[in-house]
């Protein structure tokens, strides 16, 4: 996904500390702009993506390093689950078979045993301030929240579901706790299935239907994406030249798009633009950002001293052809602080900061 060459061995573990990089997102939109403006710099989308060793059964406790590598997916934003689904004698599996409902079943049940081990001594630490927090009414209340919160994520989880399938039995309350927690099995999952070469061309595989059926059933009909790792390291072997008329000789096209698209979508991340000759810059922003929240992400100034935001949408841009265009057209917006910035939005701020008097 990355293009890093990173260690891969026939054997369990050949890595234990966490590979991190960035990937760019790709994005037409973006390109378009670069085209239009042709800047001294350009910025892409990008996500950090952390590569783990694979868990095994007893992770939760401490078997095959799961502690250590449980604690490393702890602070990220959402999980790709790649699972195995294709048949290979001279590449050993840890359970030695293939079976990727049992392999996908044993991640998802050791995340859970890690959640329902943090909410455990959550409520053990709240047991043990019930005395501090009966000092005032609203410390009591603050913790009696809290503690019916705990319980209610730990009678979850001990059901065997996981936090991100409960979105509607969760109140504000609990959200706002369970974003503290930080729980692995609230986090967003994109689950890729790893086919062989073959099987992949030919968009079938003996495992897929039993994996669709689970993924609907026990992940609430979460993100399913099928690719070839044995296709996409040879890709990767190739200029990039031979790589489109591999491609194209085998009617095939490569999934990593579509992943690196759909994990960034998973996480709740959209980006707006701010386009001119100096600079191309999309900006990551989390789903639901105002205005003011957008602006303060290029300067903390653009927020405290917000006035306005010159909208235009992408869309809007691109069928137009230029900005004066656009503003000829009455498409050209000034938005004010409700405004809630839309995926692919071109945005100038007007803000105005006063110095403080001494």
């Amino acid at each position: 996904m990355t293009k890093c060459s990173i260690p891969a061995e026939n054997f369990p573990f050949c890595t234990i500390n966490p590979n991190s990089t960035r990937v760019y997102v790709p994005d037409e939109r973006f390109d378009w702009l670069v085209e239009q403006h042709k800047p001294k710099s350009e910025v892409q989308p990008f996500l950090e993506i952390v590569d783990i060793a694979g868990l095994v059964k007893g992770a939760a406790v401490g078997e095959g390093l799961g502690n250590a590598f449980l604690s490393h997916i702890k602070a990220v934003d959402g999980i790709i689950h790649v699972m195995r689904a294709f048949d290979d004698p001279d590449i050993v599996h840890v359970e030695e078979d293939v079976n990727p409902v049992r392999d996908i079943e044993i991640i998802t049940s050791e995340l859970r045993m890690k959640d329902i081990e943090f909410m455990e001594n959550k409520h053990a630490e709240l047991m043990r301030g019930k005395t501090k927090a009966n000092s005032t009414p609203l410390a009591k209340k603050e913790w009696e929240t809290e503690v019916a919160t705990v319980e209610k994520i730990l009678a979850w989880l001990k059901d065997g579901k996981e936090v991100r399938n409960g979105m509607s039995q969760w109140n504000t309350k609990d959200v706002a706790h369970l974003n503290e927690y930080m729980l692995l099995t609230a986090k967003p999952v994109v689950y890729v299935i790893n086919l062989s070469e073959n099987d992949y061309k030919r968009k079938k595989n003996k495992y897929l239907p039993k994996i669709h059926a689970w993924v609907q059933q026990q992940a609430g009909g979460g993100i399913m994406i099928p690719y070839s790792g044995a296709l996409e390291a040879k890709l990767q072997e190739m200029p990039e030249d031979e790589q489109a008329a591999y491609l194209k000789e085998q009617e095939m096209t490569s999934a990593l798009p579509k992943i690196i698209k759909t994990a960034f979508s998973a996480v709740h991340l959209i980006y707006f633009f701010t386009a001119g000759p100096d600079e191309v810059k999309a900006w990551c922003i989390r789903k639901g950002y105002k205005a003011p929240q957008a602006a303060g992400t290029i300067h903390t100034d653009f927020e405290r001293g917000f006035i306005c935001a010159e909208v235009m949408a992408y869309n809007d841009l691109h069928e137009a052809g230029n900005e004066a265009k656009v503003k000829a057209l009455g498409k050209y917006r000034q938005e004010g602080k409700e405004y809630e910035v839309q995926d692919g939005d071109v945005i100038f701020f007007k803000f105005n900061v006063t110095a403080k008097k001494k």
